[in-house]
């Protein structure tokens, strides 16, 4: 079959690989609609993983079921289903703590495009297809279903992990698509002043969509004393991290009130270190707390967020500003996340 694949790092392109095959528990899914991402981004370009060589790309992906093993119960050729990008390993002592993301061992639930193939290819495989796969209902489109599998649910993660409070001032740092999705969680969660930090015309206008009150342009100033003036030198509640450098650690920590909480899903791509200033963190004792996480997988997750859609609370189909159409414009739409141009949120890939 082909796919689309990380070369090496800094290298990408087309390959012919052997069709999957299904285990007992698992299935075999040709994707519908694809979508990249930006962690593919830092995985090929920053290596950030460190080198993989032939491994294809992708982790966002609505499909069709072609083949399900002897012990699946819920799901048949033909179905259609959102594959979440965190499809964990549910028979593992991680998953039972209540840390699937990390069944095995650290980021372990992230396989696809980390240490599996991924979804860029005619056809890929799903582990434990029962508890990772959910059906796409007919009155939730493919360009949502495709937005779910990680955009959303990354971004709803880290407005979660924030543990947002009723009436909180919440700064949301990096409007991409996670970024939008973390305002839009942040909303639902109970904020009331969302600041999002960020530029681009087309993020801009998205957020403010989402629920954004405030936009904070890095451009004007640094984002600290921009967010410090707004906030009558008070600060805010939440801080949820959702792009930039190591060093935006920095902001986010000066910018929190003492009692309040750093969120970050943010993918670092570079660097050993992420810094902490020490006297806005009160020499360690601010009471002031860093959690970064990696978002859920699984079924469970797919379906709550699909209800989300089907009850008119978000509506992730507005993050997709580009479409394709055609296997083949899998690497076009790479690198125009690589590029960020102005106008683009996320750009999706009907395969046929």
């Amino acid at each position: 079959m082909k796919g689309f694949a990380m070369l090496g790092i800094g290298k990408v392109g087309w390959i012919e690989k052997e069709k999957p095959k299904a285990g007992p528990y698992d299935a075999i899914v040709k994707p519908i609609a694809v979508a990249p991402c930006t962690s593919d981004i830092h995985t090929v370009f920053e290596g950030a993983l460190g080198e993989r060589e032939d491994m294809l790309l992708g982790h966002e992906a609505v499909g069709e079921v072609v083949e399900v093993g002897s012990e699946v119960k819920d799901f048949k050729p033909g179905d259609r289903v959102v594959v979440p990008a965190i499809t964990p390993d549910w028979r593992t002592i991680e998953s039972q703590r209540g840390f699937s993301q990390h069944s095995g061992e650290m980021l372990a639930g992230w396989k696809f495009s980390n240490f599996k193939d991924g979804v860029f290819a005619e056809f890929f495989h799903v582990n434990d297809a029962d508890m990772n796969l959910a059906h796409l209902p007919d009155n939730v489109s493919v360009e949502a279903g495709v937005m779910i599998t990680d955009m959303v649910t990354t971004g709803f993660h880290g407005a979660e992990l924030a543990d947002i409070k009723l009436g909180d001032v919440v700064a949301v740092i990096g409007i991409g698509p996670v970024g939008l999705m973390a305002i839009a969680g942040a909303k639902i969660q109970g904020a009331g002043r969302i600041l999002g930090v960020g530029s681009r015309k087309a993020l801009v206008e998205a957020a403010k969509f989402y629920g954004a009150t405030d936009i904070v342009n890095y451009k004007n100033g640094p984002v600290d004393e921009q967010i410090m003036e707004l906030t009558n030198g008070k600060g805010v509640d939440k801080v949820i991290i959702a792009g930039a450098k190591p060093d935006i650690m920095k902001t986010a920590v000066k910018i929190v009130k003492p009692g309040g909480i750093v969120s970050n899903v943010n993918y670092y791509g570079e660097g050993d270190i992420i810094p902490i200033p020490r006297i806005e963190w009160g020499s360690g004792m601010a009471h002031k707390t860093i959690i970064g996480g990696l978002t859920p997988g699984g079924r469970d997750r797919m379906e709550r967020l699909i209800d989300l859609v089907i009850y008119n609370r978000v509506d992730p189909s507005k993050l997709v500003t580009h479409t394709f159409h055609g296997f083949d414009h899998i690497e076009e739409a790479l690198i125009m996340m690589k590029d960020k141009q102005e106008d683009l949120i996320k750009p999706i890939v009907f395969v046929e």
